[in-house]
């Protein structure tokens, strides 16, 4: 399997949700992914942002509230600085795990943009919540400059934005030759930092790009042997959380696209996956898509967990 290119999408699960817990979760993280290096794989790797990017939009929002002279950073800023935050600790517990079985590998973070459409429906009905939550008078004010806010009942009020689909990786260049240099390359961090092209210039926009999308378009993009998708459970499973759950150990982008219209996949959790998969490999046909957990991917890897798509 040597010198095969692998993207590789690291969910919540992978990263743990605060600054401590996220360096601790790394580590195992870390362990997962020398495995592929180990079996012969050069990795791309994307991952999710949701609980970072919140937590510094709150304490950037906090901070503005505190001290009026420091602006409230805008969610491409917080975007951008959750790719750094995030791509800091993975790369560092990955180069640590790799010298210590004896693998000399540069790993590098990528700073990526994402383009997207500013006519995408998503802009008109967001649904991703960010940030904290509000009193009446915040949410009133957050209104009044063009956002949208959603109240949760009992609790408060809740900015929420858009997850527009991914256009074109600005950066792919930078990350096609890093992986060609046999390079593991850390890109798209979050989804990407959501930007719209004018007139030749990119301008943040106040949106999320959903991970997995990114990840099918980053290994369709570079032509990958394998797209990774890391979950918490070992398999992709029909009738999940029931009593007659059953794992699904190989598909097809046909019998993938069945079990889409008969709803067998959760639409925020497992679907996207799906998708994602499907979307590589109609692009690449001679790819597969292995969706497992970071536990069980010694054993995916000897073809014994794990659930594997193909065209």
């Amino acid at each position: 399997m040597e010198n095969k290119k692998a993207v590789v999408s690291l969910g919540h699960e992978a990263l743990g949700v605060t600054t401590g817990a996220q360096k601790e979760a790394v580590k195992k993280t870390a362990a997962a992914l020398a495995d592929l290096v180990q079996a012969g794989y050069q990795l791309t790797i994307t991952h999710s942002n949701g609980p970072q990017v919140s937590m510094i939009h709150k304490a950037m929002t906090e901070l503005h509230r505190i001290y009026i002279d420091y602006t409230p950073a805008p969610m491409s800023v917080c975007n951008a600085m959750s790719q750094g935050y995030v791509g800091y600790d993975i790369q560092n517990a990955l180069k640590s795990e790799l010298t210590s079985r004896g693998i000399s590998r540069t790993v590098s973070t990528i700073l990526t943009q994402v383009t997207v459409d500013p006519y995408d429906e998503a802009f008109y009905s967001p649904t991703k919540k960010i940030g904290r939550f509000m009193s009446k008078e915040d949410a009133d004010n957050e209104i009044k400059k063009g956002n949208f806010v959603k109240e949760i009942p009992g609790q408060g009020y809740l900015r929420i934005i858009a997850a527009p689909k991914p256009i074109d990786i600005v950066e792919i260049d930078a990350i096609r030759a890093l992986a060609d240099a046999g390079q593991e390359v850390i890109a798209c961090g979050g989804g990407g930092i959501p930007v719209i092209e004018q007139n030749h210039n990119l301008k943040g926009a106040s949106a999320v790009i959903e991970k997995d999308a990114i990840a099918g378009k980053l290994a369709a993009d570079l032509k990958a042997d394998r797209l990774v998708i890391f979950t918490s459970v070992p398999y992709v499973y029909t009738n999940y959380g029931k009593e007659n759950q059953a794992p699904i150990e190989k598909m097809t982008i046909a019998e993938a696209k069945k079990f889409i219209e008969n709803s067998e996949f959760g639409e925020t959790d497992m679907l996207p996956k799906i998708e994602a998969a499907i979307e590589f490999l109609e692009t690449n046909p001679d790819g597969s898509v292995l969706i497992t957990s970071l536990d069980s991917i010694s054993d995916a890897l000897k073809g014994k967990a794990g659930t594997f798509i193909t065209a």
